[in-house]
């Protein structure tokens, strides 16, 4: 639901430091990967309850993250590089989660479960309906420059990494906040399943574009 205004207060400064470091011909694919290596340390320090110093990590995972695209924009940006990254962000979202399971598995386990389950759903709906818009090629006007169509919702990345906050920052709240997370999550996957249906019945002519 933010991302679309997050995305415009934060490309300007992300495109600056990506000028810089395409001048020293850094690669966006070891971008991507540093970042994921910081979400696994992340992961590491909640499961031992370092929350804050996790909480820091995540947010450099995500600056990692916004900075590999802004590269890929202004340099070459590949079906490759798009892969790698969208395989390792879903990685990333469950795996923080499951990392709080195991930080407290008696109070976090059934809930992080729960959680999972709706990241499972918000997933595969957005990159099905992905598949779909590409063999139609049916593209996105909301977010022209991504890899793949970007089929919004309630809980986009923005709204995940706001979670993940809270989660660190009132570690003791984590079933409530995760119960919280899991409704939005599924009303975001049936209204993903409605548009998505309803855009791929249409019968429209190939290369429309939608919202």
């Amino acid at each position: 639901m933010l991302d679309s205004k997050i995305i415009k207060i934060l490309n300007r400064p992300l495109n600056l430091m990506a000028g810089i470091l395409k001048k020293f011909r850094v690669n966006k694919d070891a971008l991507t990967l540093t970042g994921f290596a910081l979400g696994v340390l992340a992961m590491i320090l909640i499961i031992f309850k370092a929350y804050i110093p996790a909480l820091v990590l995540i947010a450099m995972n995500r600056i990692f993250d916004g900075l590999d695209g802004a590269l890929a924009r202004i340099t070459k940006i590949s079906d490759a590089g798009g892969f790698l990254d969208i395989t390792l962000d879903f990685i990333f979202y469950s795996g923080i989660v499951f990392a709080f399971a195991l930080a407290e598995p008696e109070a976090n386990s059934i809930f992080a479960c729960l959680l999972i389950f709706s990241f499972v759903g918000t997933g595969s709906s957005f990159l099905a309906f992905s598949v779909m818009a590409e063999k139609n090629k049916i593209k996105s006007i909301k977010y022209p420059n991504k890899s793949l169509y970007y089929l919004g919702g309630l809980t986009e990345g923005t709204e995940t990494i706001f979670i993940f906050i809270l989660f660190c920052i009132y570690p003791d709240f984590f079933p409530w906040l995760a119960i919280i997370f899991s409704v939005l999550c599924w009303l975001t996957i049936v209204s993903r399943v409605y548009v998505g249906y309803t855009i791929l019945t249409r019968s429209a002519s190939p290369g429309q574009n939608y919202e």
